[in-house]
């Protein structure tokens, strides 16, 4: 029996787009053409070895067909994205992250994505318009993916089920493929994949591109379904250490998938991830796959605020005791509500968090409300404290802002400078260089491995230089507790001298506050407030500095949250003095 006869005996229609033109897998499965759906039905297929002129269409490895310029597969730029996405989910598991992370949101919100931007799990993918495909769409309304909660939570199609994935459990095999017609041969030395051409130039309204950027705004976005122990600013900080794949990801594509011409501008990374930019495409990607409510942020999550500032106290080597203040701030502000955190994406109304900035904003605004930081009060409190430990060296330390300071500046100019050398250091060259043609494949190669000599000659002549130890990942930067940092530390010592009773409650001393935005810019524009430093205090500047350089941001994005949470703070005396042309301190109470 040849594969025509044994694809035209299955006459059944398809589950997902109801059309009657089926192909088979390696497996013996058959597979939908025109929506690439495999179904559990399978027929033996008899060895083609012993048949003359048979074809059987093969999806196991992308398609098989040779090219004439390059031996390799012929691939798809939506298999590159998801080779990607497999590696950073692969990558995520190994750092702590759930296994269903993988197989139960981050598999179907590709999937959502591949049916939204049609190119499978559709009626009429992109890759197989202008074939003619027999199709009734009296039963495309009852697919599955019409329901958001149903996709999110369909564990159907795991990821490491075998109609997904190779033979080879270390490549990850791609959505099933219909063969498309034959590139022109100038296509064909424009792209090494089989519409990376098209896929530079296409500009379909409506339709959200995927990017590398945006395979991690994919990731983040199942992190935050899951409700995981990882903030935005640490999946950033993985992938600065080389823990999750991003910069030049393509080197994971098996061999067989060749990467040249216009790949370059498709996969070739050459800058670290930025946090507003992520975090932009996240809501992006969110609002283009029209995902419902995620799961609701309670206080026993990560990421509520209360949590996340108990977790930067400590990263901070800053007293325990705030810990209380920051719970006062976060009732107050309403920050913590479960409304206010939890992301919905359809809503009309939609709110956005900043979970581990808006943290961060918090343990700031505490600082200023115990210290004030204008140049002049905090350096007064820390000569009391100061003098009140050297009398009671027995006794419990009180917080010293100036000693604090000081360990601060030293240990953050030390790990800056480290992480300035190491950015300078970073091979941004791959050992898979991507050529612009396959004309230029040797000479591409034939360059690579003179750098690699040069390389290594320019090592014996300096001398090899011991390798430091790698670290294992962690969600903490720094350990003060650990005693062989050599740095005292903080978390103990008390804020009896910057407190003081009023009726049942504690109080701060200071009751001045200035406030860090005068005056909000208009609706219409991009941005909410100004930084400039000139216009803040050093004290103020230093804990911008040292508090964004620990998540990865820029200062202003640390300054605008902590401006939108003193908005929320002194609402009334904000609209009181948001006149005035320059801050002048208002008092609390």
């Amino acid at each position: 029996m040849t594969s025509t006869s044994m694809k035209k005996s299955f006459t059944e229609r398809c589950s997902q787009c109801a059309a009657v033109s089926w192909g088979l897998t390696d497996e013996g499965k058959y597979y939908c053409t025109s929506c690439h759906n495999v179904t559990d039905r399978s027929e033996e297929v008899v060895s083609t070895a012993v048949i003359p002129n048979t074809k059987i269409n093969s999806i196991s490895r992308g398609l098989r067909k040779r090219r004439k310029h390059e031996k390799g597969w012929d691939w798809y730029v939506c298999e590159g994205f998801q080779c990607i996405l497999y590696h950073q989910a692969e990558a995520l598991k190994t750092l702590g992250v759930g296994a269903d992370l993988k197989s139960e949101v981050l598999h179907n919100l590709w999937k959502r994505y591949l049916q939204k931007s049609k190119q499978a799990y559709c009626k009429n993918p992109v890759r197989t318009r202008g074939r003619k495909v027999k199709v009734l769409e009296d039963n495309l309304q009852s697919s599955d993916w019409a329901s958001e909660f149903e996709l999110l939570s369909d564990t159907s199609c795991p990821l490491e089920s075998g109609a997904e994935f190779q033979s080879d459990p270390q490549i990850p095999k791609p959505f099933p493929l219909t063969k498309a017609s034959p590139k022109s041969e100038a296509a064909d030395i424009c792209s090494g994949s089989v519409d990376g051409v098209e896929y530079s130039e296409r500009k379909e309204k409506g339709v959200l591109k995927m990017t590398v950027p945006r395979t991690l705004a994919l990731c983040y976005l199942s992190l935050l379904w899951q409700r995981e122990t990882m903030t935005l600013s640490d999946l950033l900080r993985f992938v600065e250490e080389d823990r999750i794949p991003y910069v030049n990801a393509f080197q994971l594509f098996p061999e067989e998938m060749k990467v040249y011409g216009r790949d370059k501008g498709i996969f070739a990374i050459e800058s670290w991830p930025d946090y507003e930019d992520i975090y932009k495409n996240m809501i992006e990607v969110a609002i283009f796959l029209d995902l419902p409510r995620f799961p609701d942020i309670t206080e026993d999550c990560y990421l509520h605020p209360n949590i996340l500032c108990m977790k930067y106290l400590l990263e901070l080597n800053l007293p325990d005791e705030m810990h209380s203040l920051t719970c006062q701030v976060v009732k107050m502000t309403g920050i913590g509500e479960v409304d206010f955190l939890t992301f919905d994406p359809i809503a009309k109304k939609k709110r956005t968090v900043k979970y581990d900035v808006q943290a961060v904003a918090v343990i700031v605004v505490v600082l200023k409300l115990l210290f004030l930081l204008d140049d002049k009060l905090e350096w007064s409190y820390s000569s009391l404290a100061e003098a009140y430990n050297e009398e009671h060296r027995e006794d419990e330390p009180q917080f010293d802002f100036r000693k604090w300071y000081q360990v601060m500046k030293k240990t953050f100019d030390e790990k800056r400078q480290k992480r300035e050398e190491a950015r300078a250091k970073y091979s941004w060259k791959t050992k898979r260089p991507i050529y612009r043609s396959h004309i230029d494949k040797s000479v591409a190669y034939k360059r690579r491995e003179m750098v690699e000599n040069l390389q290594k000659q320019f090592s014996a002549l300096v001398g090899s230089t011991p390798v430091a130890q790698e670290k294992g990942p962690s969600s903490f930067q720094f350990n003060w507790t650990d005693g062989d940092t050599g740095s005292p530390c903080f978390h103990g010592h008390s804020l009896q001298g910057l407190l003081k009773k009023k009726g049942q409650s504690l109080i701060t001393k200071n009751s001045l506050y200035w406030l860090s935005t005068q005056k909000f810019c208009k609706s219409y524009c991009k941005h909410v407030t100004t930084y400039e430093e000139s216009n803040f205090s050093l004290s103020y500047q230093f804990i911008l500095s040292i508090f964004s350089f620990l998540l990865r941001i820029k200062t202003s994005v640390l300054h605008e949250e902590v401006s939108l949470i003193e908005k929320k703070l002194f609402e009334k005396k904000y609209n009181e003095s948001k006149k005035r042309s320059r801050p002048k301190k208002v008092r609390r109470h």
